[in-house]
């Protein structure tokens, strides 16, 4: 019943229409004196539709993302940072959503809801043919990260829904939490990771060592704004409306990093930095 529920929800032609517009903008970073600065915003899509879910290539000159149109099918879309140029790389006949650069850094991965209404993870190669499917046995996947080549951190679609870590080799398969945000991020080169509970008022967010099979609380933040990631120097972000706030571990309190409301940005959802942390993709609910 939650699988069919999540997929009408999304996926259904009677509610595509009712998709929120978004926008990637597309930010230089620069640090100094130790302030973190953004310069050249560019909306990178800037049409009617949805265009969400980034991720940056490994080398940063692209941004992997997710287009509905009016065909009401999602594909995976290429952004070519220094030509300005887009490519839909996947042309497909399901749907692909959350484009994830694999660990060898030889293709991506996405959730994918195929024509029977599973929802797996799939891999595909840069130039968007199909490679192989993640783990043939395990449906109901909503969201999903790799903690290494091998482990798979995802969020599925049970009642309620849950976090679980599952090993693609050895097929084993357990249980981290139920009612999990749609953000989960590694925090480092080992496999710890950090994840966030919600309920209705507030979002807990913890650290979780795989070695040891335990997590503890980091932080806490009230509201339930599901988007944060972990950066390598500033630790966790979160995104609040139209600004991107950090957690500051030496003073226990959150501080404004990025405020973009001067560009018209009411609402920012998912953002993602490059891996040298010099770019930053938004996206902006219109």
């Amino acid at each position: 019943m939650i699988k069919t529920f999540i997929i009408s929800l999304f996926f259904a032609s009677s509610v595509l229409a009712q998709l929120p517009e978004t926008d990637i903008w597309l930010f230089k970073i620069e640090k100094k004196e130790n302030v973190y600065l953004y310069t050249n915003p560019l909306n990178v899509t800037h049409r009617i539709g949805y265009d969400n879910q980034p991720t940056f290539s490994l080398d940063g000159k692209s941004i992997l993302y997710v287009v509905i149109d009016s065909t009401k099918q999602a594909d995976i879309y290429q952004y070519n940072i220094n030509k300005k140029a887009t490519l839909n790389l996947t042309k497909s006949e399901v749907s692909e959503y959350s484009p994830t650069i694999l660990p060898n850094g030889l293709g991506f991965s996405c959730v994918v809801v195929e024509k029977d209404s599973s929802q797996r993870v799939w891999k595909f190669n840069f130039d968007g043919k199909f490679h192989s499917i993640a783990h043939e046995g395990t449906d109901s996947i909503g969201y999903h990260t790799w903690l290494n080549s091998d482990t798979l951190l995802y969020y599925k679609l049970t009642n309620p829904h849950s976090l679980r870590v599952l090993n693609v080799k050895s097929n084993e398969d357990y249980w981290l939490c139920d009612h999990p945000t749609r953000a989960f991020k590694k925090t480092g080169l080992s496999s710890n990771f950090m994840y966030a509970i919600k309920d209705s008022i507030h979002t807990e967010f913890r650290l979780y060592s795989p070695a040891l099979r335990e997590s503890k609380v980091y932080t806490t933040y009230p509201t339930v704004n599901e988007d944060f990631i972990w950066h390598p120097e500033l630790g966790l972000i979160k995104s609040e409306n139209a600004d991107l706030i950090r957690y500051n571990d030496q003073t226990n309190k959150w501080e404004v990093l990025f405020s973009f409301s001067n560009l018209g940005i009411k609402k920012i959802t998912r953002f993602v930095f490059d891996n040298r942390t010099k770019q930053l993709a938004i996206v902006s609910n219109l």
